[in-house]
């Protein structure tokens, strides 16, 4: 029993260790200190930490725009002329959300999206913005984390 408590008390500090590393790296992600996250804000912290466009729209977008950016309770990102337009445009309603009716495609929305900035990091928000206005037959330049933090 004693060997079995000890076992798992090693492994849940090489764990909370391991966690602590990955996330101390990115100087670009708001994260939860790992002693006290919930495991599903560890998992979302981890992924938001990665700096890899997919996995931040995976985790914090797909639910309203869809994995393949064809949108559903939100506007469709695939096709969409602001994603691919001016990009200070795209960050500011990233940074910032959108509230209200929007019209994408002839199809009308009306919803809230939320603010991401002060949830992920300007690198994470570069990053996912990036994603969005190359995937999907989108066609537009890359967005760097100084775009985003200069961006109202």
């Amino acid at each position: 029993m004693r060997r079995a408590i000890g076992i798992l008390f090693g492994s849940a500090f090489l764990a909370a260790n391991v966690t602590a590393c990955s996330n101390s790296n990115s100087s670009t992600t708001t994260a939860t200190a790992a002693s006290t996250a919930a495991p599903a804000k560890l998992k979302t912290a981890k992924v938001m930490a990665s700096s890899n466009g997919l996995a931040v729209y995976t985790t914090n977008c797909s639910t309203c725009h869809q994995s393949d950016g064809k949108g559903a309770i939100g506007p469709p990102l695939a096709g969409n002329a602001l994603v691919t337009g001016n990009a200070s445009k795209v960050i500011h309603i990233v940074n910032g959300g959108l509230t209200g009716t929007i019209s994408v495609n002839g199809k009308t929305f009306n919803g809230t999206m939320p603010a991401w900035k002060g949830t992920l990091g300007t690198g994470d928000i570069a990053a996912v913005i990036t994603y969005i206005r190359s995937s999907w037959g989108n066609k537009a330049g890359p967005v760097t984390a100084a775009q985003v933090a200069s961006t109202p």
